[in-house]
């Protein structure tokens, strides 16, 4: 076996260690505005759903230089708003322009190809493309270290693509949906080779398993 601790190392280690290991990770391409009504698009993979009471997500902001937060994490802290589009293969290579470090006059979503439509209960839009977009108003913050802040939103919208939905039961069509995950360095995942595990009773599991209550 081969252990680290994690106090011996330095940051940049533990990254390295972390993101390769938990893997795939989803990828929140956030949208949000600034005081000034323009729209900036950044994608984050330090990103899940945290809870359905409820309905809350995670975003994982890091700062881009020594005390400087990026423009994600300012926009959010001023308008308390912001919108999660997942990221399906159609997306991919337009998230990907979207991580490039432009100056603050350049539109990132203009720079990728990609339009926006309004969204119904927060500021920032949500991008057309986008196979789902989750509307969120902020819900707290924890600042986790000098270069990490972990921003909490409530989902207070769900917009998803034409049939990938049902309405009537809410049952994904997952053939339609096909997102990608996040490994690391410059590496990415498709997630079409998909198999099922029934999760069991516990007599369900004993029958099984050929064993009885007596057994125990």
């Amino acid at each position: 076996m081969t252990s680290f601790e994690m106090a011996d190392l330095e940051p940049k280690e533990r990254y390295k260690l972390l993101v390769a290991l938990v893997v795939p990770r989803p990828i929140a391409l956030v949208s949000t505005v600034d005081a000034a009504g323009l729209v900036n698009a950044a994608p984050f993979s330090f990103f899940n759903v945290f809870s359905e009471d409820p309905p809350l997500v995670v975003l994982g902001l890091e700062r881009k230089a020594p005390g400087a937060l990026k423009d994600t994490t300012n926009n959010i802290a001023a308008t308390g708003e912001f919108v999660v589009n997942l990221v399906d293969e159609g997306i991919a290579a337009a998230m990907n322009v979207c991580a490039v470090d432009f100056p603050p006059e350049v539109s990132e979503l203009g720079a990728a190809g990609l339009t926006t439509r309004a969204s119904r209960l927060v500021r920032p839009p949500h991008i057309a493309e986008a196979p789902a977009n989750l509307e969120c108003r902020h819900y707290q913050s924890l600042e986790v270290g000098r270069d990490r802040r972990l921003v909490i939103g409530e989902v207070v919208a769900i917009h998803t693509r034409g049939g990938l939905i049902e309405p009537s039961t809410l049952r994904l069509d997952w053939q339609a949906y096909r997102p990608v995950g996040r490994l690391f360095a410059d590496l990415y995942c498709r997630t079409g080779d998909v198999f099922a595990m029934e999760r069991q009773s516990h007599e369900a599991w004993q029958r099984t398993a050929g064993r009885t209550t007596d057994d125990e």
